[in-house]
């Protein structure tokens, strides 16, 4: 009877040991082929919302002048309501919150940077970088994100080696943020061939955008000096409006081109819930309605029924040694968050080794207690008395 009780146990032993080594389930999987990002509601291409009792009216269509909109609670994850949530249009510089959740993770923020002739000649809007001139890091990335220059964008991404591998790399991310509408051309969001976002996908690249610290800094600068030639400097301010004007907000990113006409993604914060805003394809004069939805969306939280959510990012890839030497390089926060991400990496890189490993030690011990059971059971009938003596 022991010995079938010493058996069952290395038994069970061995099954905990073997669920241990198991995998762990991930936290967020691709959807099925052929199914909506972020729900089935968020297919239609026409305004998708459910009220309930109590719950404020949508802003007029007339004071929405835009293709494309989305209103979501980022606290919770839940979209409140859209229109044409999954439609694809150009990103503008919109485009730049996925270059910054892109290289902010990947460069020195104390490190610096020559700025180059392509750099001083790009398109659009510009902060005047002087070629041959240095500038840190973290400055490119405050006029990249707080005026919106193409210059600092490129500047960005040379310093990651190339603008050419930032934009693969940028397409990766918005692989790996589920952001399918996305396809990046540039760094800066000057239209380019192909180049696409949708109101949905600005409010994933924003869920990880605003999950980083220095990004929250860099959205909700008002103003910042630049240096100049000479030892001089200029100031430099917001292109954001509502930063200044708009009780709560925490910063976002607004983009203009002829083709894209007015594009935004911000938000703002009150009584512990954010409520974010994305526009597309909408009139130059953008800022009243993404007031109006932010409003709305104040209002209506706990009102209305989601009819969405923001789905979360894919496992990341394992971490490089470029990316443990560059999360040695950041700001204290910065680099524990990087940290704890790399140990995350490496774990789940080793782990198949690890599963390996725990049941070969596993499977030894089942075998060795099994055959001392046996050998113990056969000596045991061996010795047993063949007769049974009278008691005295």
């Amino acid at each position: 009877m022991r010995a079938r009780t010493i058996l069952a146990l290395a038994v069970g032993g061995a099954i905990a040991l073997t669920a241990v080594a198991a995998p762990a389930g991930q936290a967020a999987t691709a959807p099925p082929t052929g199914t909506t990002v972020g729900g089935g509601l968020l297919a239609s291409t026409g305004v998708v919302v459910e009220p309930r009792r109590g719950a404020p009216p949508l802003p007029s269509p007339a004071t929405l002048p835009a293709a494309a909109w989305m209103v979501t609670n980022l606290t919770t994850g839940q979209v409140l309501a859209a229109k044409d949530p999954h439609g694809r249009f150009l990103p503008a510089s919109t485009l730049k919150t996925l270059t910054a959740a892109t290289l902010l993770p990947r460069l020195n923020p104390r490190a610096s940077f020559r700025a180059t002739d392509t750099d001083e000649r790009v398109d659009g809007t510009r902060v005047g970088l002087v070629a041959g001139m240095r500038y840190s890091i973290a400055k490119l990335f405050t006029c990249m994100l707080v005026m919106s220059a193409n210059d600092a964008a490129d500047a960005l991404a040379q310093a990651n080696g190339g603008i050419k591998r930032t934009v693969g790399q940028m397409n990766e991310m918005a692989r790996r943020l589920q952001a399918d509408d996305t396809h990046a051309d540039t760094p800066s969001g000057l239209d380019g061939p192909g180049e696409t976002t949708s109101a949905y996908d600005l409010a994933l690249i924003a869920q990880a955008d605003f999950a980083m610290p220095a990004f929250r800094r860099y959205v909700q600068t008002v103003r910042s000096r630049v240096p100049a030639p000479h030892h001089r400097h200029f100031m430099i301010y917001t292109h954001n409006d509502l930063l200044t004007t708009y009780h709560g907000d925490i910063g976002g990113k607004n983009g203009y081109t002829v083709a894209a006409r007015a594009t935004y993604v911000g938000a703002a914060t009150r009584h512990g819930q954010t409520i974010l805003v994305t526009l597309l394809r909408a009139d130059p004069i953008w800022w009243p309605m993404a007031r109006d939805l932010l409003n709305w969306g104040f209002r209506a939280n706990g009102k209305v029924a989601p009819v969405g959510t923001l789905v979360q990012p894919l496992p990341a890839p394992a971490a490089t040694a470029r990316t443990r030497t560059v999360s040695r390089s950041l700001g204290r926060t910065d680099r524990a968050s990087q940290n704890a991400a790399d140990t995350s990496a490496r774990t789940d890189r080793s782990h198949p080794w690890v599963a390996i490993v725990i049941a070969v030690i596993a499977g030894v011990v089942v075998v060795a207690l099994v055959a001392w059971a046996v050998r113990r059971r056969r000596r045991r009938r061996w010795y047993r008395p063949r007769l049974k003596l009278p008691r005295s």
